[in-house]
């Protein structure tokens, strides 16, 4: 299928809103499209490498659009990075930003030129060295910290040092001896595991993209309570991330399964009937069904009813009263799951068909021939 792009798809939802950039933590612009948006603000929103943002001033009055390559004010000298938003949202990114003070945003000086794009690429091919030999200084030093990785300013003057450190590190006698080996204004900045995962970036378990990688921008704090609420079983390896932290995913799905728990009553609770006692064994949120075990340690005599059903009993119970068995009621007992048509079935019985219907053919192809071997011919008899 193909779609027929109008004039106004250069920098409209169709083109630069929609599509997704290059570049990790990429911004949607649903006002793009939108007459009058990118005048009604000189404030953009640059992104730099990986998840590093920042937001300057269109003093110039520049036709910006998101994709543009600009070089902007620095501390000292000047960055080069890609604009990523305009217009209306860029407001609402810096109130979310929480920046402190109105000094913070700088100014765009300019597009970047062919001298600019040529200084950007020969600074970045020098990250990754200068990252090894970052980490074997910090190592020589004896500095209990990690080098995660480092960005070099669009111009070259300056590099940013991301470390990772369980405790406070003293590391003064570290950006000298940084300074001294670079020759750049040096600057550190402490960052998460999470932050490190998502600049390095990777896939998760579900086949996808890490979440820090793409999209994430704040990092909540996950804890074991996410898991028990949803009912995964507490595996180490399967609740850790790329980063060996709990997988931020599982605050995703936790509001669902906790309104859907409000009305199953407490796994402690024992259900007293005519013929046993029944204790909690397992339960299905999403499904709204419990089981119930006569055995406190193993499953015995499990019967499933609905959570009304478990409270019914609970309040019967309450008042001395037993009821013959779990499932006395018909109409509350648990709803019948979908059965699977092909449960059980032969996945070859396909081709045992095929090889039926090839003999069959093969026995008629033989019969044929047989009986065309048995034809007597009615040819008239030469005379002599």
């Amino acid at each position: 299928m193909k779609f027929t792009l109008g004039p106004t798809c250069a920098r409209g939802l169709c083109a630069k809103g929609v599509s997704r950039s290059d570049h990790q933590l990429n911004t949607y612009d649903w006002l793009a499209d939108v007459p009058g948006n990118a005048e009604s603000t000189d404030l953009v929103e640059v992104q730099f490498k990986n998840t590093r943002k920042g937001y300057y001033h269109n003093v110039n009055g520049l036709d910006l659009k998101k994709g543009d390559w600009v070089a902007v004010e620095a501390s000292p000298g000047h960055d080069i990075g890609v604009v990523s938003l305009t217009g209306r949202l860029v407001t609402l990114q810096i109130k979310k930003a929480n920046l402190k003070s109105a000094d913070e945003i700088r100014t765009v000086y300019r597009f970047a030129k062919d001298t600019d794009m040529e200084r950007y690429y020969e600074a970045k091919s020098r990250e990754e060295a200068t990252m090894i030999q970052s980490r074997q200084i910090a190592k020589e030093l004896g500095l209990d910290m990690k080098i995660g990785d480092v960005e070099y300013q669009g111009d070259g003057g300056k590099a940013i040092f991301y470390y990772i450190a369980d405790e406070r590190v003293d590391f003064r006698q570290l950006i000298k001896v940084l300074a001294e080996t670079f020759h750049v204004r040096i600057e550190m900045k402490q960052i998460g595991a999470r932050q490190e995962a998502g600049r390095i970036g990777g896939t998760g378990p579900c086949g996808r993209e890490l979440c820090c990688a793409t999209w994430m921008k704040s990092f909540s704090s996950v804890g074991t309570t996410a898991a028990r609420l949803q009912d995964i079983s507490p595996n180490p390896q399967k609740l850790a991330g790329m980063c060996a932290k709990l997988k931020c995913c599982m605050n995703y799905e936790v509001d669902c399964y906790m309104d859907a728990a409000k009305d199953f009553p407490s796994k402690d609770i024992i259900l007293q009937t005519m013929d046993s006692d029944y204790y909690f064994f397992k339960q299905d949120i999403l499904a709204g069904i419990i089981t119930y075990s006569t055995d406190k340690r193993k499953p015995v005599n499990l019967e499933t009813i609905t959570p009304a059903r478990a409270n019914e009993i609970i309040a019967m119970n309450k008042e001395g009263k037993k009821p013959l068995s779990l499932l006395e009621d018909d109409k509350t007992k648990a709803p019948e799951r979908p059965k699977d048509m092909l449960f059980g079935s032969d996945l070859t019985r396909f081709d045992k068909a095929k090889k039926k219907k090839k003999k069959k053919k093969k026995k008629d192809q033989g019969q044929q021939s047989a009986a065309n071997n048995q034809q007597p011919t009615n040819a008239p008899e030469q005379a002599k």
